[in-house]
C-alpha cells in the first residue's frame, strides 16, 4: 500500500464505519417494517443465506449475512453508486475498539490481500471493523466461495461465501436502481442575446438568438 494511499484511507474508513452501521440498523427496520416501498425504491430481499438491502441515504445497497458460529458473526459488504465499496465483519465476542486502526490479512479464494487497513466501528452490541478495497473487489467476492481474514498469525475468522455470485448480481441490480442518470450536457446550449445566429450572414448585426 503507497504512504499516500495509508493516508487517506484511515479517515476513509472512519466515516465508511458510521455508513456500515447505519446500515446494519436499517436492515432490522427494514426486516420488520411491513410498509410496501414505492416502485423506485428496492424492496429488501433474501438471495439464498444473504439478505440484500438498500442503504438508508439510497446511495447504494448492501448484503450481509449471519453466522452461526460463537459471538454471531456478521458480514456486511456495501456497495455504492459511485464504484465505492465496503466490507465490515462484527462479532459480539470481539474487542476492538471503534476507529482503532488494525493491519488484517484478506483472503478469498482467488485472491489476497496482505496487510490491508481496517478501522475499528461497533453496532448493535457487536464490534468489529470495516475497510475498502479496490472496484474489482466485488467480482473477486462474487467469484469465491470462502473469505479468511487473519491478525498476522492469529485467525480472526474464516467465512463461507457461498451463494455469494447470485448475491453481488441483486446487489448490483439494487445498486443500479439508486444509481444516478447523469444530466444532460447543456454546456453551449444557451449563448448570451447578443451572439448572431449566424455570424457570417451579410445582416449579421441585426440577427440575434431568439
Amino acid at each position: 500500500m503507497s504512504l499516500a494511499l495509508s493516508r487517506r484511507l484511515p479517515a476513509r474508513c472512519a466515516r465508511l464505519s458510521l455508513r456500515s452501521s447505519i446500515g446494519f440498523l436499517a436492515i432490522g427496520a427494514a426486516q420488520l417494517t411491513s410498509a410496501q416501498p414505492s416502485p423506485n425504491e428496492y424492496r429488501t430481499r433474501d438471495v439464498g443465506d444473504w439478505t440484500v438491502a438498500a442503504s438508508q441515504d439510497k446511495k447504494g445497497c448492501f448484503l450481509t449475512r449471519a453466522y452461526q458460529v460463537p459471538g454471531g458473526t456478521t458480514l456486511l459488504f456495501g456497495l455504492d453508486t459511485d464504484g465505492s465499496n465496503r466490507l465490515s465483519v462484527l462479532n459480539g465476542n470481539w474487542s476492538i475498539k471503534q476507529k482503532e486502526r488494525q493491519s488484517l490479512n484478506f483472503r478469498l479464494s482467488n485472491i489476497a490481500f496482505p496487510k490491508h487497513l481496517a478501522i475499528g466501528m461497533a453496532s448493535e452490541e457487536k464490534k468489529g471493523f470495516v475497510t475498502s478495497f479496490g472496484v474489482k473487489f466485488p467480482d473477486h467476492f462474487a467469484a469465491s466461495s470462502f473469505l479468511n481474514i487473519s491478525r498476522g498469525t492469529v485467525p480472526v475468522e474464516e467465512l463461507s461465501l457461498d451463494g455469494s455470485g447470485a448475491a453481488v448480481a441483486e446487489l448490483r441490480k439494487c445498486v443500479d436502481l439508486y444509481r444516478e442518470k447523469p444530466a444532460p450536457d447543456v454546456r453551449g446550449s444557451e449563448r448570451a442575446g447578443h451572439i448572431p445566429i449566424d455570424p457570417f450572414a451579410p445582416d449579421a448585426k441585426r440577427k440575434s438568438k431568439k
